[in-house]
């Protein structure tokens, strides 16, 4: 059997390999926000979508369930993300893209 200092380098390295995925996806994630957000702006659209994103919301809450994730923590995680989100389109609309 593996010591402790094993199995926590072992535990760690699966972490930054998660980490990584976790901001390569958010990257990729905010590079298709980045292109509605220029279609919202070219299209004269309000930046927020309250609709999409309670929905957005309620999906989230039941993958929760399924990915074994505190729901409301995975909201909090995703409000933040929408605000961002919603940041940037206002700065892109403000910048005429």
């Amino acid at each position: 059997m593996k010591n402790f200092q094993e199995k926590l380098d072992e535990y760690r390295r699966s972490i930054d390999r998660l980490d990584t995925i976790l901001i390569y996806t958010l990257g990729e994630r905010f590079k298709q926000t980045e292109l509605i957000g220029r279609l919202k702006a070219q299209a004269k659209i309000q930046a927020s979508d309250q609709g999409r994103e309670l929905a957005q919301i309620e999906k989230l809450r039941k993958l929760s369930a399924d990915a074994n994730l505190d729901a409301d923590f995975a909201e909090k995680i995703l409000t933040l993300i929408i605000s961002e989100v919603v940041r940037k389109h206002e700065e892109i609309r403000s910048n005429r893209y």
